[in-house]
């Protein structure tokens, strides 16, 4: 018997279980569907990768990919149809959109005799399992983390023993479906599943044991970078697991802790779908902001805010696609409370921009930062962009990677252009705004706020 596995966020072939459970079936039709609802609000640079990664995806399978355009709930009946499958195998899906979208791909399969058959998930453990003592969904990191390490996870799923792909007559990566890749001047890494393993193999031998202190430093190579691998899913956060077993230390705990993270808060999305785009805390909702219209917004966006540590990270997004987390905080916290500009826009901003760009860890550090969030850094934690660019970047290498304007000024300088005679000499823009009076604006804002006032 043929079935198709539908291939979606886990675009690998080892530690697949729904692979596993389509292979059990006969042969197997790998189908990947150019959905015009995700592919249409996604930025270039995620739509670049996408592709790359696709690319490696079909080579692994020897060219057996088959890739259609258009909406699932009717592309894949088509497909199984074509290829006289009774089962569409697949790995659930946690997020708003795909949640809806299989409930309708499993009723149109239904109505013709079909099934859709959810294996496995891209969490180490699937969103909506872990649940407090008294059955309601975790509102905070430290007892869901404390509950995630007792349930503990699978260990990785085995490589079948035979997998016989097959391709029917539909389109492939160079079908007439295929989209040209973005023009987009971002520096993109190699994509695609023995990519990640490498990177993976390189982080755990140099910077593992060193990954709790290192981890907050943009101007060292201290993490993992693997953000993007685990969103496409070319490699399963169950196999990072796997890979710390036996693994102590300080090193070793921060990246469970971060892998953590991720499931956590694919829990809270799963819970409170809505608040991909609305306040975990609606009290918050009444906060005055500035129009995201504005010109403080678009340089914001531009990295020309005149604070370094903020204008190299957005230039690093803009450069790279990517962002290390530290100056992700930084650069959202001076959006929300230095420009007034409400967290989502931001949140927006960074969705259309990284590769690694994933719904519910994005829009959910957001609200951390805006204070709005689970587990939520209080609104009156303003962080300083000039004192953890000193802290962070002590030399100001990462500054001057991200900013030429900067590159004359030796060390520490880089924070401090204004405090410099030729400071100014290359272009930097001045700053736009005064940071100690607008975190006292945003205060008096939040007390209004926390008073009840309208």
């Amino acid at each position: 018997m043929t079935s198709v596995l539908w291939f979606r966020r886990d675009l690998r072939l080892r530690d697949h279980p729904a692979l596993l459970a389509a292979a059990a079936d006969g042969q197997v039709l790998p189908l990947f569907v150019l959905d015009p609802a995700l592919w249409g609000p996604s930025g270039d640079v995620r739509r670049a990768y996408l592709l790359r990664s696709l690319r490696a995806l079909d080579a692994d399978l020897g060219g057996r990919l088959v890739v259609e355009r258009g909406d699932p709930v009717q592309v894949v009946g088509r497909v199984a149809e074509r290829c006289g499958a009774r089962r569409v195998h697949v790995s659930a899906d946690a997020g708003p959109h795909g949640r809806r979208r299989d409930e309708a791909v499993e009723r149109a399969l239904a109505a013709d005799g079909r099934e859709l058959v959810r294996t496995g998930t891209p969490y180490a453990i699937g969103p909506g399992t872990l649940v407090t003592g008294a059955g309601r969904p975790f509102q905070v990191f430290t007892p869901f983390s404390r509950a995630w390490r007792a349930h503990g996870w699978p260990e990785p799923a085995p490589a079948p023993a035979r997998v016989r792909w097959v391709r029917d007559g539909g389109e492939g990566v160079d079908g007439r479906d295929w989209p040209r890749e973005p023009d987009t001047g971002v520096a993109l890494p190699e994509a695609g599943e023995a990519a990640a393993h490498a990177r993976w193999a390189s982080f755990r031998e140099h910077a593992l044991a060193a990954y709790d202190e290192e981890r907050e430093r943009p101007d060292h190579d201290g993490t993992s970078q693997l953000s993007h691998a685990l969103k496409w899913g070319e490699l399963h956060p169950r196999t990072l697991l796997a890979g710390l077993d036996g693994e102590q230390g300080p090193g070793a705990e921060g990246y469970r802790t971060e892998l953590c993270w991720r499931d956590f808060y694919a829990d809270v999305l799963w819970h409170r779908p809505e608040t991909a785009r609305t306040y975990h805390k609606q009290q918050l909702a009444g906060l005055r902001y500035e129009s995201p219209g504005s010109e403080l917004f678009r340089a914001w966006c531009e990295g020309r805010t005149g604070y370094p540590l903020v204008d190299a990270g957005m230039r690093q997004m803009r450069g790279v696609g990517w962002m290390h987390n530290r100056v992700r905080m930084v650069v959202a916290s001076f959006l929300v409370k230095d420009l007034h500009v409400e967290w989502m826009h931001g949140g927006r901003e960074f969705m259309h921009r990284l590769r690694d760009a994933d719904l519910a860890s994005n829009m959910h550090g957001w609200q951390w930062v805006a204070g709005s969030g689970t587990d939520a850094a209080p609104f009156f934690r303003v962080f300083n962009p000039v004192t953890q660019g000193l802290r962070f970047d002590p030399d100001g290498e990462y500054v001057r990677r991200y900013v030429p304007e900067l590159r004359h000024l030796p060390g520490k300088r880089a924070h401090t252009p204004w405090e410099v005679a030729d400071g100014y000499a290359h272009g930097y823009p001045e700053r736009i705004v005064d940071h100690a009076h607008e975190r006292e604006v945003a205060l008096a804002e939040y007390a209004r706020v926390r008073r009840g006032e309208g």
